[in-house]
């Protein structure tokens, strides 16, 4: 028995094919053939099989109640919010209490990007703008994308194939490596920050008085900042690519070895690319989780900046958490301008996907 699929551009359910005639749209018992439609147009007739109703119709609506619990919960916690926060950013004096604003506006954006001033000029007083956002925000968050989620997956997939060869302890290493994963990320980052004192570990061991925390300039203190980010995200990348190492061909390694060839082109040209799906994966979420930055800051500075009321290291969701009781509108438009960060990187590396598969 065979299957043919045939356009139709009527609502008309008899077809012609060339090559086996006039036919009708199901099961031809004579020519031993199954017709499926295929159409622009929704024809929502049934037809039958060998005289049995078609299954997959008359159980569609068993698919959405067991999706409807999914997609009341996305409904409520994120479709909602999502378009709440967008008709947020367009109002003009917004009152976060009573849920009123005065009208519809896009100084929001336009401030949020310092393009418009939040305190008109005087003949005393210069124009006020809001800077933060453009000078600190964005940068900050941009350099640690694009630093700690190479850095990190790099890392990440050395340690992965060092642990897959190790046969003993590698339970036990496992184990080491996911801790940071489930520890408290205030406590670690509190530990980064005694570690990384004028008196603490590292000055101790570099045998210097670097300022890396209070104090410290911008630059310096992205140090460990960066380190405390890669660390934490370690562990569950580690998880991922160790699974999917698992899962690889042995055939691969073995004509390798074989070959003779040696150990970084086995890593380029066979662990690579045969992880490519995890490591497409972790490459999408931790973008994504890159530029919600928060919790390090916060763990570890205890304030976006190294000295008290500065603003040095402050991150876009940073910003967004600090105007959302004062400035609601101003918070919700800096969300919206990084939910498009996010959707234009994600869809750049599924598009870069997409034409490395071919």
């Amino acid at each position: 028995m065979s299957s043919v699929n045939l356009e139709n551009s009527t609502l008309s359910n008899r077809f012609y094919d060339p090559k086996l005639g006039e036919l009708e749209e199901g099961y031809n018992a004579e020519k031993d053939v199954i017709v499926n439609v295929v159409s622009r147009k929704n024809i929502k007739r049934k037809y039958t099989v060998g005289g049995v109703l078609d299954q997959e119709q008359r159980n569609n609506w068993k698919a959405w109640l067991y999706l409807s619990p999914v997609l009341i919960l996305m409904s409520v916690f994120l479709i909602y919010p999502l378009i709440n926060t967008i008709a947020i950013a367009f109002m003009q004096n917004y009152d976060y209490i009573t849920g009123t604003a005065t009208g519809i506006t896009f100084d929001n954006f336009l401030i949020v990007l310092g393009l418009k001033e939040i305190v008109p000029a005087t003949d005393t007083m210069p124009a006020v703008f809001e800077t933060n956002f453009v000078n600190f925000a964005i940068p900050n968050t941009i350099i640690i994308v694009f630093v700690t989620v190479p850095l990190s997956i790099t890392i990440a997939l050395l340690i992965s194939v060092l642990l897959n060869k190790i046969r003993w302890l590698q339970k036990v290493y496992q184990t080491i490596f996911f801790l940071p994963y489930v520890t408290n990320t205030i406590a670690v980052g509190m530990v980064f920050s005694v570690l990384f004192d004028d008196h603490g570990l590292i000055n101790f061991i570099l045998g210097t008085d670097t300022v890396w925390i209070y104090g410290a300039d911008r630059w310096t203190a992205m140090v460990p900042l960066v380190l405390y980010i890669v660390w934490g995200s370690l562990p569950f990348k580690i998880l991922i690519l160790l699974s999917g190492l698992q899962n690889v061909d042995k055939q691969y390694y073995q004509a390798a070895k074989i070959d003779a060839a040696p150990g970084w082109k086995v890593l380029l040209r066979i662990t690579v690319p045969s992880l490519w799906p995890q490591i497409l994966y972790l490459m999408v979420t931790s973008f994504i989780g890159a530029f919600k930055e928060y919790t390090a800051v916060k763990g570890l500075f205890n304030n976006p900046g190294t000295t008290k009321n500065s603003y040095e290291l402050y991150t876009m969701v940073y910003y967004i958490y600090d105007n959302l009781n004062t400035q609601t509108s101003r918070a919700a438009a800096a969300a919206v301008i990084l939910f498009v960060f996010i959707l234009v990187f994600t869809f750049l590396q599924l598009g870069l996907n997409k034409r490395r598969s071919r």
